[in-house]
């Protein structure tokens, strides 16, 4: 037989590339259509139209991704411009025999790429989990030949391919992407590719010309503001189902449309290329190349300089290295992943929170925008009643009594497994020795079609007669009441109301009917509405409030009704900026969304494209953006974020995506996160001010020196050992403890500001350094007479000018009222105490250092009093133009 033409997709497959463009809705091709495009029918394949398709579109399996070794992540880690400049540090100073500078350095290195290997190798195993959510059998219809009684068995689900026809049942995973031939009370949980906790519906009719999915009823007839996920998607048009779902109740016969790599759970997964920088990868590629350029310039001039003035040539090179050394903060990786590891040990110890990748510690400190859902995050997978209201819109019990008796008596009478969400918040909040008055007889369970469900009790101290209850979609019920042309109108535009205001809403009507005689939902007489709103999340106010005051806005992203989501906003007092709705989503250009991103609050409707394209517009905008999600189709708006989020109860492979996994969709759980992001974002931050504007101001002043004093200002090992101090001293930032005010704003390395600052305070430092050249001339008579003491002053001053800067900038103007001694305060002691004791102690000699005369220790502490001044007064102008982050 022929191949035939190729087959269709009921809609485009997933593919990496259509999480970028902007989505666009296409016709659904109608069941016929599908049919002949599959060149199938509802009797099933032959054998051998099997087999061959077996061998034209392979196995029915999952893609594997193959991931980086572990040997090409190291090499990969390597490339990272900082490690890159201590690399080549190293390297230059194992040539001019420098090894104990060179084995520190190419220590750290390795230690550093090891830690980033390490983690991405992990991180990089999140398909393992595919297989848990996918069938491993199958029960298809197939003929032995064109003439053949279709039979039915079981086969590998490896075997099926388009245009096999499945029958599925409680239970059972759907084994690949199916449009529906038959279905009977059919319900799918979807939650592996949408998060949604609740069963949605399907059946088999014909689907929406437009492609937007089903009307917005819910399994008890909810009207216009559905479930969650309720609207544009293909997930959810009725008529399909997808691979990665399973059966929760029902029956149905299905007609495979897609195996393999072309079904869309196996296009959620596919990789999307590499992702965008993060926050933190900006961050330090944008500190490293300043770093580079300082590096890379020090040495050149130091040599052209001595060369020029001095006559000094290549015995100066192992003092320029030195220089170059000096001014590279070699323990910021060792205090970068100390900071982070610390950090991510006390969220997992008292939060439970998984930091699964240690830089989206930093990244989630310096968030300012979190998109969440509202399902789940917000509100809970449940609704509650609001009101009841009779037909003039007046609050009436009696309304919600008639609707929780039809709940209750269609749980026992059609023999369903439990109570749908919306039954339950009927049954939770009705009497129940009410419910008990009525006598149950027959009940028509919810039926998509009807948007209804029906119950016949018998009506108390009325023999022979039968009181029939039917609630269900305002619209629907509303037809078959008998009621003037007029009031219908008037009642749908009451119901309508309701629902614009966010509220779910359930018509109620009875009829009394004889004993005996079959259900007829006609002639029906309104009783009245029942709303229903979403649950609140108990802790969502609190935490939201949190986040607002440590400047974190959150944007809605949820596939619900626009009013629904307003109405969450509203209840859990976030104020609604703006709105905006995929259909206007899709007429804008990325410039113009990248404007409107950041002036709107909720956007419905949303698609996984959707979610994905605000994202991105976010971060275009100059945002560090966390996205909370949970089911497959928030991966590429999660892999899209500079920090992704996701519950532990979230998807397998989502879950394994995520940067921080948390133990429940719990905003608070985000704010402690945030909080020790920002925590460890702002010793890292205050290390590299510190480090880099008192690095720079020393090598300012041996240049300058350098160039004044017919020797070396300070030998190569004396500069070594004077950075080895240094660099053991700033070890102490890691566990320093931030003042309140850090954690109100986030903390962003920012790099132009970050020149700014080490630029302005390393000249001050320079002059400090300068100052005490002079000093050193005059308690010496003349800096030429010995070189020795030169060396010790110099070397002196600088541990202690360190130690103020260390102490100074990190209290900042915030002084030292109320705040205990802190690491970096009994650091820098340690270190002053060094500087002054060294010089004259049996270490000393060896290095070439001796002891000072008194006199020079009197003038010494004259300018490092001038100078501590005129730190704290340019750190007081700088607090005063730009508020601290640190």
């Amino acid at each position: 037989m022929s191949a035939g033409p190729p087959l269709p997709q009921l809609t485009p497959p997933l593919r990496a590339p259509e999480f970028t463009p902007t989505p666009t809705l296409t016709p659904v091709p109608t069941l016929l259509e599908v049919l002949r495009g599959l060149d199938a029918g509802p009797r099933g394949l032959t054998e051998g139209q099997a087999e061959e398709r077996l061998g034209r579109f392979g196995e029915n399996r999952v893609p594997d991704t193959r991931d980086p070794s572990w040997a090409r992540l190291l090499a990969r880690s390597a490339r990272d411009p900082f490690t890159a400049v201590l690399l080549c540090l190293g390297l230059v100073s194992a040539a001019v025999y420098a090894w104990g500078t060179a084995s520190v350095i190419l220590l750290l290195v390795a230690v550093s790429c090891v830690l980033r290997a390490s983690g991405e190798h992990r991180a990089d195993r999140s398909t393992a989990g595919l297989r848990r959510l996918v069938a491993t059998t199958v029960t298809v219809q197939r003929r032995a030949d064109e003439d053949t009684a279709p039979a039915t068995r079981e086969i590998p689900v490896e075997e099926l391919v388009p245009g096999d026809v499945v029958r599925l049942g409680p239970g059972d995973l759907v084994p690949a992407d199916v449009r529906l031939l038959r279905s009977t009370g059919l319900t799918v949980h979807q939650a592996a590719l949408t998060g949604e906790s609740a069963p949605v519906p399907k059946s088999a009719g014909e689907s929406d010309p437009t492609g937007t999915g089903p009307t917005g009823t819910g399994p008890t007839g909810t009207d216009i503001a559905g479930t969650d996920t309720a609207g544009t998607g293909v997930f959810q048009q009725p008529h399909v189902c997808f691979q990665g779902t399973s059966v929760a109740s029902g029956s149905a016969t299905a007609v495979v449309t897609a195996t393999g790599a072309d079904t869309r759970f196996a296009a959620a997964h596919r990789r999307t290329g590499k992702p965008p920088a993060t926050s933190f990868e900006r961050s330090v590629q944008g500190v490293s190349w300043i770093l580079i350029r300082f590096a890379l310039l020090t040495p050149p001039l130091v040599l052209m300089a001595n060369a020029a003035l001095r006559g000094r040539g290549l015995e100066t090179l192992p003092f320029a290295v030195a220089v170059a050394v000096g001014l590279t903060p070699e323990m910021l990786p060792v205090l970068v992943t100390t900071c982070l590891a610390r950090g991510a040990t006390l969220l997992a110890r008292t939060h439970d929170v998984i930091v699964r990748r240690l830089p989206a510690l930093h990244d989630i400190g310096a968030m300012d925008v979190l998109c969440v859902d509202k399902t789940g995050t917000l509100t809970q997978d449940r609704p509650v009643v609001d009101r009841a209201v009779n037909a003039e819109g007046r609050d009436d019990p009696e309304v919600l009594r008639w609707a929780a008796a039809a709940a209750w008596w269609s749980l026992q009478l059609a023999d369903l497994p439990a109570p749908d969400a919306l039954d339950e918040a009927l049954l939770t909040t009705a009497d129940e020795d009410a419910l008990m008055a009525y006598d149950g007889v027959t009940a028509l369970p919810f039926d998509p079609a009807r948007r209804l469900a029906t119950v016949v009790v018998r009506t108390p101290g009325r023999l022979g007669t039968h009181t029939l209850i039917t609630k269900g979609a305002a619209e629907a019920v509303l037809e078959r009441c008998s009621l003037p042309d007029e009031e219908r109108t008037r009642l749908r535009a009451l119901a309508a109301a309701q629902a614009a205001d966010g509220l779910r809403v359930l018509a109620v009507a009875t009829a009394e009917r004889p004993a005996g005689t079959r259900p007829h939902e006609r002639g029906l007489t309104f009783r009245g509405l029942v709303t229903l709103r979403d649950d609140l999340v108990p802790t969502a106010a609190e935490a939201l409030a949190g986040l607002a005051e440590r400047g974190v806005t959150v944007k809605v992203l949820t596939g619900d009704h626009p009013g629904t989501a307003v109405r969450t906003c509203r209840d859990l007092g976030i104020p609604v900026a703006g709105v905006l709705t995929a259909d206007r989503l899709d007429t804008l250009t990325d410039p113009e969304l990248t404007e409107l991103a950041s002036r709107t609050t909720v956007f419905a409707r949303c698609t996984p494209e959707h979610k994905t394209r605000i994202t991105r517009a976010l971060q275009t905008g100059g945002h560090t953006v966390g996205f909370l999600g949970d089911g497959v189709n928030d991966l590429p708006a999660l892999r899209t974020a500079d920090v992704g989020l996701a519950p532990r109860d979230a998807a397998g492979v989502t879950r394994d995506n995520a940067d921080l996994v948390l133990a429940g969709k719990d905003l608070t759980a985000i704010g402690h996160a945030v909080a020790a992001g920002r925590h460890a974002g702002g010793n890292i931050a205050s290390y590299l001010r510190i480090t880099l504007s008192s690095n720079l101001g020393n090598v300012i002043a041996m240049l300058s020196a350098g160039l004044l004093l017919p020797f070396l200002p300070m030998l190569p090992a004396q500069v070594l050992v004077q950075n080895l101090c240094f660099d053991a001293a700033q070890l102490a930032f890691a566990y320093d403890r931030p003042a309140p005010s850090a954690l109100r704003r986030p903390t962003v390395l920012e790099p132009r500001a970050l020149l700014r600052f080490i630029v302005g305070f390393g000249a001050l430092n320079a002059v400090a350094d300068l100052a005490t050249f002079g000093v050193l001339a005059f308690a010496l008579r003349g800096p030429g007479d010995d070189e020795a003491l030169f060396h010790s002053g110099w070397f002196t001053e600088n541990l202690l000018t360190q130690a103020v800067v260390m102490v100074l900038l990190s209290l900042g103007a915030r002084g030292t009222s109320g705040r205990r001694p802190g690491p970096v305060t009994w650091s820098a002691a340690a270190l002053a105490a060094t500087g002054l004791f060294l010089p004259m102690s049996a270490l000393g000699a060896p290095l070439g250092l001796s002891p000072l005369p008194g006199v020079y220790y009197g003038l010494l502490a004259a300018v490092l009093t001038l100078y501590a001044a005129g730190l704290m007064t340019a750190r007081a102008r700088q607090e005063r133009r730009t508020p601290p982050v640190a």
